[in-house]
């Protein structure tokens, strides 16, 4: 009797393993079915590509204006009536405490930065000139301002630095200018003056 069982249950066993192995296929392919069936939701994601990030910022809850230019190698400039311009971008213009306010609850909330982002999203070989136009003062005093030039890719690298004084409104001050090569490198970084605002105002 035990040899008979014994047998019995050999014979049984592969068959229960290609049941098995028949319902583990089933469930792998019905699974793979519903992901691509329902990929993941990418609504809302954004993948900004930045290759020169230029911010500007100055004393915080100052309520004056300074304004960042940045003409690119084919004279083409970004300002705050020409956002766009290639593959130059005005991220943000900050027009000091103008709009820096919102109210949440009722309740005014006052944001004290000050700080206008450009950012260059390719390489384009030339010369690029950022200047800074000191746009209108409220306080009547002179406005410092911090220029940096960070170069994003492969790893951030600030490759210029500079704090800049101006003393009433109306003033424009080149506060730097580099020359971009195809690799994406910057030289001939330097401060020489070249005027860009009141050629297009």
């Amino acid at each position: 009797m035990s040899r008979y069982r014994s047998r019995h249950y050999v014979e049984m066993d592969p068959f229960t393993d290609l049941l098995f192995n028949v319902l583990l296929a089933f469930s792998f392919l019905f699974i793979v079915t519903l992901i691509f069936l329902n990929p993941p939701a990418k609504t809302g994601i954004i993948d900004p590509k930045a290759e020169i990030i230029i911010t500007t910022t100055w004393d915080d809850n100052s309520p004056d204006d300074v304004d960042v230019w940045v003409e690119d190698p084919t004279g083409k400039v970004v300002w705050y009536k020409n956002p766009e311009a290639e593959l130059l971008h005005l991220d943000r213009d900050d027009r000091g405490r103008s709009n820096d306010t919102i109210t949440v609850d009722g309740k005014e909330i006052i944001n004290p930065l000050n700080q206008e982002v450009v950012t260059i999203r390719g390489y384009v070989p030339g010369e690029y000139v950022v200047n800074l136009h000191y746009y209108e003062s409220h306080s009547n005093s002179p406005v410092n301002a911090v220029v940096r030039v960070v170069k994003v890719n492969p790893v951030a690298e600030i490759m210029f630095y500079k704090s800049i004084e101006m003393e009433q409104a109306g003033e424009e001050v080149t506060a730097v200018r580099f020359t971009m090569e195809k690799d994406g490198s910057l030289n001939n970084i330097n401060t020489l003056a070249k005027k860009i605002v009141k050629e297009r105002k």
